[in-house]
């Protein structure tokens, strides 16, 4: 296995009353570290590997590719961290320009938070630092699921760097979360849940699949809702004021069977906002980005063309 020389993590339950997000225990580490690196395994050899100080904590960032365009980065959703864009980095990366993969900070994998994210704009600013000190003076930014929220709020709290904003089924953006999201979220805050029951709703939010541990992405989220614990009070959707304000090239492909929220709501109210482009695809569960990851790449290339004719 790949060692990719994890940091020192936050480990215990004291982190939480601090606010930190952190590993349950020593064991929890451990067990985690392996799936992760067995994960970072089946992606493409990143080209660059940087853990970046911001006054939050320290990010892990990947490159993945080179090129002149305007950089791609990506945001991935609750208890999930790069390994989540498997599917999606060899099409993202043909487009010729370079892709950044961030591990959230405050959720499992190789990023450490240092300090409480209590709110959408504290969440924006180690985003926008992250950028900063990675020296990308603008970027378009694509997030799935909670990623997608944290994309928004960047765009809302700190646009100066952001080119654009795609959004894959955003949680807790558009519409509220259903009851049924909410019982998955039980998987995140029981630790001894059983691990057939946790598979089975990792099974629920991707559209039904049976085995959902059979995947090394699965395997990888159902490890971190076992063995970290997030410490970020639940995220506040925008409200339509907030939303109004909104001036950065949106592109949101909702899927339409997701059980994160009524899917058309959400679409309705994307359509909202003054620089939006919303699709439902009804074929797609909140598992859309590894469902349908060439369409997606294909997709978010055709609206970055369209909207940035001169990137080349």
């Amino acid at each position: 296995m790949t060692d990719i020389g994890f940091p020192e993590p936050r480990i215990g339950p004291e982190w939480a009353r601090r606010r930190i997000g952190a590993f349950r225990d020593a064991e929890a580490f451990e067990r985690f570290a392996g799936v992760y690196r067995e994960a970072m395994d089946a992606l493409p050899r990143p080209d660059e590997q940087r853990d970046v100080r911001t006054a939050s904590g320290t990010v892990r960032v990947y490159r993945f590719g080179t090129g002149e365009r305007t950089p791609l980065v990506l945001m991935p959703g609750r208890q999930s961290c790069t390994p989540l864009w498997r599917a999606n980095l060899p099409a993202l990366m043909g487009s010729g320009r370079p892709v950044y993969a961030v591990d959230g900070l405050g959720e499992p994998g190789c990023s450490v938070q240092s300090a409480p994210l209590t709110s959408g704009a504290a969440q924006a600013a180690w985003i926008d630092e992250t950028l900063g000190r990675l020296g990308l003076l603008r970027a378009h930014v694509l997030g799935v699921s909670i990623g997608g929220w944290l994309a928004v709020q960047v765009a809302l709290h700190r646009p100066g760097r952001i080119a654009s904003v795609t959004v894959l089924d955003p949680a807790s953006t558009f519409a509220p979360l259903t009851w049924k999201m909410l019982v998955v979220s039980l998987g995140s805050v029981l630790p001894g849940m059983p691990e057939g029951l946790r598979n089975r709703l990792l099974g629920w939010i991707s559209g039904g699949i049976d085995h959902a541990d059979a995947h090394i992405e699965g395997r990888l989220i159902a490890s971190g809702m076992r063995d970290f614990k997030v410490a970020f009070p639940p995220p506040a959707r925008p409200g339509d004021g907030e939303l109004r304000t909104l001036g950065t090239p949106l592109l949101a492909l909702i899927a339409g069977r997701s059980i994160v929220h009524d899917p058309h709501r959400a679409a309705a109210r994307a359509r909202t906002l003054p620089a939006a482009t919303v699709e439902v695809w009804p074929g797609a569960s909140h598992a859309i980005s590894g469902e349908y990851p060439e369409r997606i790449a294909e997709r978010v290339e055709a609206f970055l063309r369209e909207k940035f004719p001169r990137e080349g």
